[in-house]
């Protein structure tokens, strides 16, 4: 017994030593690439753990960083200084622009008809699934469906982002937003720029959401509902109607509260864009005597009044009013008469 224990010691510890050795030798050449000149600089070179399986057909750019158990599919494409954590997979097309990083657990790609395409500089969350078929019961399998995302976005922890649900839409999220821990964004959702999403922030198919928009955790969009530039939504509200720019909603169903004034302070909006701003949504949503003029002609009396229609933040407000009851389209959340 002890002779065979003797052989056995030898052989398991070539074993662990050999891959130990090729681990560190390729960490080692990727931690020791430097700049070789003020003029010329060497990109580091790229490193994959041995237990990562990664396709020949992948297209790995310089400087990708790949650790073990991860796993890289025939058509993925890597920009260059990518890393991708333990655990962590590209599945189909999908394409990651440069200095992507794709934490533990993460999911980005599926083995579908289509693309999913990811920018420059995006953070993709522990379990975070991203680019993935929708749950919607309309597409057809074989459909090609598609995601792009742009660049700077921090998308974090289980959240989850689909792909859209016909070849001829996409899902679109656009640059620098930061979508916390649970989010979830469905098929054919258009999000712009430099959105703030809480925890559990749920956008049914065909939402829209603009730029510089701010949710509060755990609330529910319906589908095809538009969200406007700097609006904010409360915690726990239920937004069946589209939210116009510079407003704030909040309720079990959303119904306006005013102005998002603090998120337009924040936003560098001037104090006679939001004094201006005030006198308008006054004049639209708190009139004096509810029972005087139409909603239709208090929105008549603003675009004609000659302090206000020189002001462009009040002419867009009321113009994304006014586009919320066009044919296709919600309506705006609902709103109280303050007497």
């Amino acid at each position: 017994m002890c002779s065979l224990m003797k052989l056995r010691k030898p052989f398991f510890f070539f074993c662990t030593n050999s891959l130990t050795s090729l681990s560190l030798r390729r960490l080692s050449s990727t931690l020791s690439a430097q700049p070789s000149s003020s003029s010329s600089q060497q990109t580091s070179s790229t490193f994959i753990h041995p237990s990562a399986i990664v396709h020949p057909n992948a297209l790995i750019s310089q400087g990708v960083s790949i650790g073990p158990f991860c796993t890289v599919g025939s058509s993925a494409k890597l920009g260059q200084g990518c890393q991708l954590h333990p655990g962590s997979h590209i599945f189909g097309n999908t394409e990651l622009g440069e200095h992507c990083i794709l934490m533990t657990g993460s999911v980005v790609g599926d083995d579908l008809p289509g693309r999913t395409v990811v920018g420059c500089n995006n953070i993709i969350g522990h379990h975070a699934v991203v680019g993935v078929k929708c749950q919607d019961l309309k597409y057809k399998p074989g459909d090609a469906c598609f995601l792009d995302i742009g660049d700077n976005n921090d998308i974090r922890e289980h959240s989850s982002i689909h792909r859209s649900s016909k070849s001829s839409d996409r899902t679109v999220i656009g640059d620098n937003n930061l979508i916390m821990g649970s989010c979830h964004i469905a098929h054919d959702c258009k999000v712009g720029n430099n959105n703030i999403f809480a925890n559990n922030t749920l956008l049914a198919g065909h939402v829209m959401v603009e730029d510089y928009a701010h949710t509060a955790g755990a609330i529910v969009v319906h589908q095809f509902c538009h969200i406007g530039s700097f609006s904010f939504i409360g915690g726990g509200s239920v937004v069946s109607q589209d939210v116009p720019k510079y407003m704030m909603v909040t309720g079990e169903r959303a119904e306006l509260r005013g102005l998002n004034l603090e998120g337009l302070r924040r936003r560098g909006f001037t104090a006679a864009e939001i004094n201006s701003l005030r006198m308008a949504y006054r004049k639209i949503f708190m009139p004096v005597d509810a029972n005087s003029a139409s909603f239709e002609e208090r929105l008549a009396e603003v675009e004609q009044n000659e302090e206000l229609v020189h002001i462009p933040a009040v002419c867009s407000m009321v113009q994304s009013i006014r586009n919320s009851f066009s044919e296709d389209r919600r309506g705006i959340c609902k709103f109280r008469h303050w007497i």
